[in-house]
């Protein structure tokens, strides 16, 4: 089941905050519950991905983008991921979640998130994310015209871009095999 509590409170603290400019890190901090792990008592990596939900949508809101989002009736979506699991992370493990927009292209915005237990690394996520409405995808230049019209442009990381080079080569719908 979805942690929906769990989002809710992350959702009030970030209330609390001070807002941010859309590439301002949100950190956050998390712990891995029993119901978080998996058969090698560590934290499951699909929790994970649900945990980054938990520091990105908090994120969003600390920018403006979650009342920008309801006043303008648009949507918010995943179009692809890449992740780096480093360290484990175990039960009752603290966690401190670091999350950040690093660039846009002209149809997606790019997000990091860095998952940490006790100052090391355990795992890095870059999330595709995109806005729509219903003729599509909103271009990122119209979102950063609405929620931050004098921000200065980016230029999306070297590494960045060999994902995003990679994701294009990918076949898709991918072949299904025998």
């Amino acid at each position: 089941m979805y942690p929906f509590l769990r989002l809710f409170y992350q959702l009030f603290l970030a209330r609390r905050m001070p807002p941010l400019r859309p590439t301002d890190t949100h950190i956050s901090h998390h712990l891995c519950w029993p119901w978080d792990i998996d058969l090698w008592m560590e934290l499951n990596n699909g929790r994970t991905l649900t945990l980054f939900d938990m520091g990105r949508i908090p994120m969003a809101q600390r920018v403006g983008l979650i009342s920008l989002l309801r006043r303008k009736r648009w949507g918010l979506t995943i179009a692809g991921s890449v992740v780096r699991y480093r360290r484990r992370v175990r039960m009752f493990d603290r966690i401190e979640m670091r999350t950040r927009t690093i660039g846009w292209d002209n149809r997606f915005v790019y997000i990091e998130q860095i998952m940490m237990v006790r100052g090391t690394v355990t795992s890095q996520a870059v999330f595709r994310s995109a806005v729509t409405d219903p003729d599509g995808i909103v271009a990122p230049d119209r979102l950063l015209a609405e929620l931050a019209p004098d921000h200065p442009p980016i230029t999306l990381p070297d590494w960045v871009q060999s994902w995003i080079t990679a994701e294009a080569e990918r076949p898709w719908p991918p072949e299904l095999g025998a």
